[in-house]
Parts: structure tokens; C-alpha cells; sequence
């Protein structure tokens, strides 16, 4: 909509909000017309600040011109959104709302990077899901050339922004039917130029400043108006209404929360669920909260309603009262005190903070919500979906509580970052959305590690619209792509009894069960979960497909769910294969489209015994802040386990032992010529020699190999390289640096790569026994010993202090 709308599009990329200014850039470049018909020009700026300077200017000259951002990069925003507002010039800027980093970074949703932007002269409007954000964008639009006001148009970092949903496309005839051409010929007319010329931008004296501040009142003050109006004229011609404060609920509501952004949905969803059990409940929808437009608000609340519990998505340390919080407030006093009050009671406002950093907000957390307002003491300020042990803020709640209907298949795939998984998944909703009158949703949550880190894919389908911005708990489906993962996580937390199982092993298939750990075993038992099987890495490799398994393990997930038939879903992905690689040839094509026949031919079904006999086990975390925040426990952290201002132990990473790389590297002492070009080119510090007397070899377990030191000034010392299989990450740039060859094997090198599993348990014990070699001579006496930091021979045996970086494979 943004990019339809528009004639210049200033850019700076930051996450979650890039996927828009990189969409607008290829578009651009693909010569993609606007609404108008002509192609907008795109600028990538220097910083966020350069592309509100860009956007500035370019209004200033009369173009239709908008931007793209989130968090810091908003605020970086800040002093160009003062001048933009303080001239009444018509803009949007699209926010993919996120955490704003204070004690750390999080590249995550809330919604602290928009409240802090509410003073510059913006109105500020909120969509809540995806069909929203389309909607809306074109209300923003409208509204700004209508009012003169510029706007934030702002959605939920991550859970909006990246959210796959079947929705309703506006059209061009849409966006020229809501923006008039007399909005955008005033637009043109107020641009700065030679042509007819005014002074913009002046300097006040204390005489004057106040007065010119308030002349730009009956401005503000005609936008709640203007939006409502251009929200009725999208209703007209699309059938979807929507208002500046929406009202669902109970009638006779006597409890009811007002939120914005995605959480909206989930409390809508719960107080229907509650209403339709007699529960007099109910939940008001605040879209545009700058103006806040306080008579619009306090009419949208049923007179019946005793409490009014308002949710913030952000926090003000200090403050009175969260920014949506204060402004509810504020409207029920001032209608108490005014002529007509709407209410013979003024209800009570209790105001609570959620959802911080993409925190999971679900239905049992909303109905936590509604039964401390019911409550004789209900509390105030207080926070849900944590346990805070120090302020004591936390409300419970029962996270068995469940309002999903039946009719939605959900299904849960966990992968590594880059396998693939994530493009199958949405390649999958792509199938079941566009081959089936279901709707859909698709919502991934990553690793801020990206590439080689875990991701969880969760996927709902079912015949009617889904509004659920919430993760799935009770999955009909799971698959396990990595299945080093059952020894790290519990994946079947969230299996419902009965569910199907899809695990990628590495094992043939009679020994599938004996693999997997005790743990894992007694939980399929207990959850009579429905086991299948398949190799998806060795057929891939078999079809020289890399390490890439998504076609097959999106064939797997078709041939299990049922949620199309089997024949049917298999033709689709043949389909979309074609249109994918199509322009890379035949060849290519009908190797993926074999990959999918033989995926379904190496599927297979486990036998589940009464028992799970197995002798390996899942590891448990040890009852330490890092390794609960390794085991996948963080939302189980009480408020306690964390220092106030941010400051951690460094070394952590030694602890993660992520175990992503399929082959790892293998050690050949006899071609080895020391050079320690591995040791240094390792970016991650997994690979390290170090030189010790030869005695203190007498204990190393078996295999250990060393050999005798290549240096003269270390005459007498042997020498060993040793691998950390559970930190490599398979990267390769080991061998690749190698000048060591075989000369009769010219592909075998001093260092080779072999599968992590032939040989992890040797490397494992072989890496331990390495980190409790005693150094040969402190790292100050280097030097006095003839070994400087200018030799690379020389650097590798002095300890890495960045170790274990968890960046991208070979980054």
C-alpha cells in the first residue's frame, strides 16, 4: 500500500521492518507503477536519520513520500518528525513496531519505540493483524492528505509484520478512490519553490513561539473525523468496517480490557469464547490512539462496565501510569466531571503491562486479566505472562486454559536456521491458501542468531478466519527436523495426545526407536503419538541436494497431515517446484520433482512399544540461569534470576554446545605441517593447537593423537589440534585454508571433514582432556621463548578470547 501510494521512498533497513524497504527497492527496480502510474524512486540512505532528512525534503518539494522503520531507527527519526509535524506536512512513515533497547537489544515487538515518538505532532494509528495493515495503510494515507497531519501507521513487530495470512488485496481503483486528486494538487501547491515563494522554517523569539505552537490546533482536532471517514469510505467499497474504538463483547459487559496492536486479537478471541459462557466481558479496540479522541473511547464502553483494564505493550520507568493507560484515565475523569457523564459509577481503571519483546500473550493470560478485575482486591499496575518475584506485579494463570476450536489443524516444525524449513513452510501455506477455500496463518519464530539456530515454525489451517497471534500449545502435527533437537528441547511439550510425530533420523529405519532418548520415548507412549520416519539428509545428499531437505520434508508433512490429499498436495508441490525452478532448466526440475517421489517412497512408520527400554536420555538443564536460557527456559525465569541492569558474565557461549554442523572437522597428524592456518581461520575458535611436554600425554584417552612440535625454539614439546564438535559449524573454511596435501590422495588434506556422529563422542572426550592440557609456559613468557604475535604458526597457541561465536557458519 505504501509503495501504491507513493512517488519517493527513503530507506534504511532495520529489523523487523526491512522486508518492506526491501520489497519497495526490487519493486522499484522491476519498474512496478504505482496507483498513478508512475514508478516511485527509492533511496537507501546512510541511517534512519538520513531517510527522514530524505523524506523531509522530498515532501518539502511536494512528492508523496514515505518510509519504513522500527526502534532505534525510529528514534533516530525523531527531529525530522518535529519539523514534518510542526509544517503540517502530509506523510506516513509504516512501523514494525519493536523493543527499543535499553538494558539489551531485542530485535523483537512492543510497542516502546512508538510511545516514544506520541509527543512529536504524529497521530499515531494501530492495525492489528495482517488484513489490517493493508487496510489501514491506505486509511493512513488518506487521512494525512486529508488533515495535513502526518501519521505513524503501526503494527506489531514480528508478530504482524511477519505473519503469513489469506487476506482481501485492495486494488488501485481502491487507492484512487480514497486519495482524492484535489488532497494530493493542495499537497503539491503547499511544496517549497521558486515558482511562488514563502519562507519555511524560521526562528521564533519567546513573543511569538507559543501562539504559533497552538495555531496548529483545529488541525489535530479534525483528524479523528477525517480517519473515521476515510474508514467509512473504505467500508463502502470493501465491506470491512472498522472505527476508531471498536466494542466486542457482553451487552451488559461489567469487565473490559482495552489494548491496541495484535494482543487485541487474542482478547477478542477469549471474550467471545468467555461471553458465550455468560461471562459479562468485552474488549475495545483502540486504532488510533494519537489524537486520542477520549468522547470516541468513553462511548465505546458499555454503561454497564465497572472495571476497565487497560494493557500497554511497553514501560515507562517512573511514570504514573503507561502511555494508554494515563490517556483512559484521563477520558473517564474528564467525563465524570463533565455536564452529561456517561457512567452513574465511574468505572476503575487498573492498568497492566504485557507482551514485552514478543512475549507470548494467550487467552489464559487474558482471562488472568478478567478474574483479578472480577476479583474482591483486583491489583493495579500490575504485568501478565511473567513471574515477577521482586516487585511482585505478576498475576497468574492457568496456561491449560485452551479456547482453540477443533476445526483448526495445527502443526508445529522445528529446523535449523537456513535447512530450509521455513521457506517449506511457507511454500506449504502458499499451497493449502491459494489450492483450497481454508484460511491460514503462518507465524515463525527465530533465533536472534539467525542462520544455524533453532527455529519453530507454527502453522494453523481451518474454514473460517484465524486470530490467533499466539503460539500453538496443543499441535495435531509435529515435526522434528533436526533430531538432535529431542536431546535439547522438549518438543512434544505442545503435542496433544494422538498427534503425528515426523522426525528427520539419521538412522536407518529399525533403529529409529532405539535412537531416540528415554525421555522422548516415555512421552510418544503417554501421548500415543503416531511415529513416521525418514532420512531426509541421506536422500538428499543421494539426489545431490546438498544439506537442503525442505522438498522432502514438505512431502513428508503432506503425506502425514491430511490436511490435503496426499495425491492431490504432491501435484501442487511438483507445481510450485516448476514455476521455482523452471528458469533453472529441466534438469533441475525433474531432480526435484524426484526428490518428491522418493520422499514419499523412504517415508515409514515406527513401531511405538509399551515401553521405552532406551538408554540414552534427554539432557537436562542444570539449574543455572544459562543453561535454562539454552535449554529453551526463559519464559520460565522469575524476575529474580536477572541483574537490574543488564550486565552478564562473559565466557557464556562455552556453555551452548549448539551441535549444528553435520560434518565436522578430523584431524590427520601425519600430513600435518603446523602452520595453524585452520587454528586462525576458524571464526568460531572451535579448532586450537596447543604444544605440552610429552608427558603430560600419558593420561590423553585413546585416539588422542599428538605429534612432535614443529618449532625450534620449542625443541622437546609435542603438539596437538583438536576439534570442538559441538561448537564447529560445519563451515568447511578449515580445509578450504589447508596447504597440506596427500600426494597420493590429492583430496585428502591435513584436515578433512567427516560426519559429525561417526566421530562427536571421541571428539568430545578428546576436546575435554585438550582444555585441562597445562600450557607449556604462560602466554606472557611467549615471547621470551621466541614466539611473537606477527607468525601465524606462532598465534594459534595463544588461548582465543572471542570463542564460540554463535554468528553464521563461517561468519
Amino acid at each position: 500500500m505504501a509503495y501504491r501510494a507513493s512517488e519517493v521512498i527513503a530507506i534504511y533497513p532495520i529489523t523487523p521492518s526491512s522486508t518492506m524497504g526491501e520489497l519497495a527497492d526490487e519493486w522499484a527496480a522491476h519498474g512496478l507503477s504505482n496507483a498513478f502510474g508512475s514508478v516511485p524512486r527509492v533511496f537507501e540512505m546512510q541511517s534512519e536519520g538520513g531517510a527522514a532528512g530524505a523524506v523531509h525534503g522530498s515532501l518539502q518539494a511536494g512528492a508523496l513520500t514515505t518510509t519504513f522503520t522500527a526502534s532505534q531507527g525510529l528514534l533516530l527519526m525523531i527531529p525530522n518528525m518535529y519539523k514534518i509535524a510542526g509544517e503540517l506536512t502530509c506523510t506516513v512513515f509504516h512501523i514494525a513496531a519493536r523493543s527499543v533497547a535499553t538494558h539489551a537489544l531485542s530485535i523483537f515487538g512492543d510497542h516502546s519505540d512508538v510511545m516514544a515518538t506520541r509527543q512529536t505532532g504524529f497521530a499515531i494509528l494501530f492495525s492489528a493483524n495482517v488484513q489490517e495493515a493493508m487496510d489501514l495503510a491506505l486509511v493512513a494515507h488518506t487521512a494525512t492528505m486529508e488533515s495535513r497531519v502526518p501519521f505513524l501507521h503501526a503494527f506489531d513487530g514480528f508478530r504482524t509484520s511477519h505473519e503469513i495470512q489469506k487476506i482481501d488485496v485492495l486494488s488501485d481503483d481502491d487507492i484512487r478512490a480514497l486519495i482524492s486528486a484535489e488532497s494530493i494538487r493542495a499537497h503539491r501547491e503547499r511544496a517549497l519553490s521558486p515558482d511562488h515563494p514563502v519562507i519555511r522554517g524560521t526562528a521564533h523569539n519567546p513573543d511569538t513561539y507559543f501562539q504559533a505552537r497552538e495555531a496548529a490546533n483545529p488541525f489535530y482536532a479534525a483528524v479523528p473525523d477525517k480517519v473515521q471517514a476515510a474508514m467509512d469510505a473504505l467500508a463502502a467499497r470493501t465491506g470491512r468496517a472498522y472505527h476508531l474504538f471498536d466494542y466486542t463483547g457482553a451487552p451488559d459487559a461489567e469487565h473490559v480490557v482495552v489494548a491496541m496492536g495484535s494482543g487485541v486479537e487474542t482478547i477478542e478471541e477469549t471474550v467471545r469464547h468467555l461471553a458465550a459462557d455468560g461471562k459479562k466481558v468485552g474488549v475495545v479496540k483502540v486504532r488510533l490512539f494519537r489524537p486520542f479522541a477520549s468522547e470516541r473511547l468513553v462511548a465505546a464502553l458499555p454503561t454497564s462496565v465497572r472495571t476497565v483494564s487497560v494493557l500497554d505493550r511497553t514501560k515507562e520507568p517512573g511514570a504514573a501510569g503507561e502511555p494508554l493507560y494515563q490517556d483512559v484515565v484521563t477520558a473517564l475523569l474528564e467525563d465524570a466531571q463533565g455536564p452529561a457523564p456517561r457512567f452513574r459509577t465511574t468505572p476503575r481503571v487498573l492498568g497492566g503491562r504485557y507482551g514485552l519483546s514478543s512475549k507470548e500473550f494467550t487467552p489464559a493470560m487474558v482471562k488472568a486479566v478478567l478474574d483479578s478485575a472480577a476479583g474482591k482486591s483486583p491489583k493495579n499496575h500490575f504485568t501478565i505472562g511473567i513471574h515477577d518475584d521482586v516487585s511482585h506485579t505478576s498475576l497468574e494463570w492457568d496456561p491449560s486454559f485452551t479456547i482453540e476450536p477443533r476445526s483448526v489443524v495445527r502443526a508445529l516444525f522445528w529446523g535449523l536456521g537456513s535447512d530450509g524449513t521455513v521457506g517449506a513452510n511457507k511454500n506449504s501455506i502458499k499451497i493449502i491458501g491459494e489450492e483450497t477455500d481454508r484460511y491460514v496463518q503462518g507465524y515463525f519464530v527465530y533465533d536472534s542468531k539467525k542462520a544455524g539456530a533453532r527455529t519453530v515454525s507454527h502453522l494453523r489451517f481451518g474454514p473460517d478466519p484465524i486470530r490467533s497471534p499466539y503460539l500453538i500449545e496443543q499441535a495435531d502435527f509435529v515435526a522434528v527436523h533436526q533430531f538432535g533437537f529431542l536431546g535439547r528441547y522438549d518438543v512434544l511439550a505442545s503435542a496433544r495426545t494422538g498427534a503425528t510425530l515426523l522426525l528427520n533420523v539419521p538412522v536407518a529405519p529399525a533403529d529409529v526407536w532405539g535412537s531416540i532418548p528415554a525421555s522422548v520415548q516415555r512421552e510418544i507412549i503417554e501421548k500415543e503419538l503416531r511415529v513416521h520416519a525418514i532420512d531426509a539428509y541421506a536422500l538428499a545428499r543421494e539426489n545431490n541436494m546438498g544439506v537442503r531437505i525442505n522438498t522432502i520434508m514438505q512431502t513428508a508433512f503432506f503425506a502425514l497431515s491430511g490436511v490435503l490429499p496426499a495425491a492431490e498436495a504432491i501435484a501442487c508441490i511438483k507445481d510450485a517446484i516448476t514455476k521455482t525452478y523452471g528458469k533453472r532448466g529441466e534438469a533441475v526440475v525433474r531432480a526435484n520433482h524426484a526428490m518428491v517421489d522418493a520422499a514419499v517412497a523412504h517415508l515409514h512408520a515406527v513401531d511405538v512399544p509399551g515401553s521405552a527400554p532406551s538408554a540414552s536420555a534427554r539432557t537436562q538443564p542444570e539449574a543455572s540461569f544459562v543453561e535454562r536460557l539454552l535449554a529453551g527456559e526463559g519464559d520460565l525465569l522469575p524476575v529474580s534470576a536477572f541483574p537490574p541492569d543488564g550486565t552478564y558474565a562473559t565466557g557464556t557461549t562455552a556453555i551452548e554446545k549448539r551441535n549444528i554442523a553435520l560434518e565436522v572437522p578430523l584431524w590427520e597428524p601425519d600430513l600435518c605441517i603446523q602452520c595453524g592456518k585452520c587454528v586462525m581461520v576458524c571464526p568460531h575458535s572451535v579448532i586450537r593447537g596447543k604444544v605440552a611436554d610429552e608427558k603430560a600425554f600419558a593420561t590423553a584417552p585413546q585416539g588422542f593423537q599428538h605429534e612432535k612440535a614443529r618449532w625450534r625454539e620449542l625443541d622437546g614439546l609435542h603438539y596437538t589440534l583438536q576439534v570442538s564438535a559441538d561448537d564447529c559449524t560445519g563451515c568447511r573454511l578449515c580445509v578450504e585454508i589447508c596447504p597440506a596435501r596427500d600426494k597420493s590422495n590429492v583430496a585428502r588434506k591435513a584436515i578433512n571433514m567427516l560426519p559429525r556422529d561417526a566421530v562427536r563422542a571421541d571428539h568430545a572426550a578428546h576436546w575435554d582432556y585438550f582444555l585441562r592440557l597445562p600450557e607449556a609456559f604462560p602466554p606472557a613468557e611467549a615471547e621470551a621463548h621466541g614466539l611473537g604475535i606477527s607468525k601465524v604458526k606462532d598465534v594459534q597457541l595463544r588461548t582465543p578470547l572471542f570463542e564460540f561465536s554463535s554468528a553464521c557458519a563461517g561468519c
